[in-house]
């Protein structure tokens, strides 16, 4: 498949990702909960697994191209090409919903973004964490769902069920993280969400949820080739 159709899958699938994602947290949050966030990001994942899955292996998240990258599934070029249609499709994404939030007369506000500690100040259901705690919960996390990734996707695995596979992992590690961090596990998502939140917090936290999942996502790829080694690959 060509680079640039690579690209353009990344982007959409991203773009939906946010859109789906964020934008429930955004406009249905206070109906659906936690659980109902959490599940709408695991569909988004699903979604994008089965539409454009065969053209870029929709990754979606820099995250998970970082890992795929340390395990040796793609090369620097596209690690770079996919990293940058993943931040611009989140932010356009994140546009979208930022102008349907002033269509509807509402503020931004927290816009969804990620964070940590006083971030949450006032927020009902929310613990406060400090920064090693954020930081370990979102390395975690996203090594748990790069292990899954790598494996679900591996030429010897089971065909047919990955998407399925990463979709729910993602809705189990956003129930487990929401009353956190808000859920990061992927840069362009957290990216996107602090560029338009208006919560004083959001860009100076940024840096987290940035490095904290790629440390998590390398670590991973790490840990695969090793407990997975493919032996028909010299």
């Amino acid at each position: 498949m060509k680079i640039g159709n690579k690209f353009a899958a990344e982007l959409i699938g991203t773009f939906v990702l946010v859109l789906g994602g964020c934008g429930t947290a955004i406009f249905a949050g206070s109906v659906v909960g936690f659980a109902g966030v959490a599940l709408a990001f695991g569909l988004t994942v699903v979604a994008m697994a089965y539409g454009i899955g065969l053209v870029s292996g929709a990754h979606l998240n820099p995250a998970v191209s970082v890992g795929a990258f340390v395990a040796g599934r793609m090369s620097g070029k596209e690690l770079g090409v996919y990293i940058v249609a993943q931040i611009l499709g989140g932010i356009i994404a994140a546009s979208v919903l930022a102008f349907i939030v002033s269509s509807c007369g509402l503020t931004r506000g927290t816009f969804a973004a990620n964070g940590f500690g006083e971030f949450f100040d006032g927020a009902a259901n929310y613990l406060q964490t400090n920064v090693a705690g954020a930081f370990t919960i979102e390395a975690v996390l996203t090594f748990i769902f790069l292990i899954v990734i790598l494996g679900a996707t591996d030429s010897r695995s089971v065909k047919g069920f990955a998407g399925l596979a990463i979709g729910l992992t993602l809705t189990l590690i956003h129930l487990v993280s929401i009353p956190l961090t808000n859920t990061s596990v992927n840069p362009a998502r957290s990216i996107s969400q602090a560029i338009f939140s208006e919560n004083p917090y959001a860009l100076p936290q940024l840096w987290l949820f940035i490095v904290a999942p790629i440390v998590g996502a390398a670590i991973a790829g790490i840990v695969y080739k090793m407990i997975a080694p493919d032996k028909t690959k010299k």
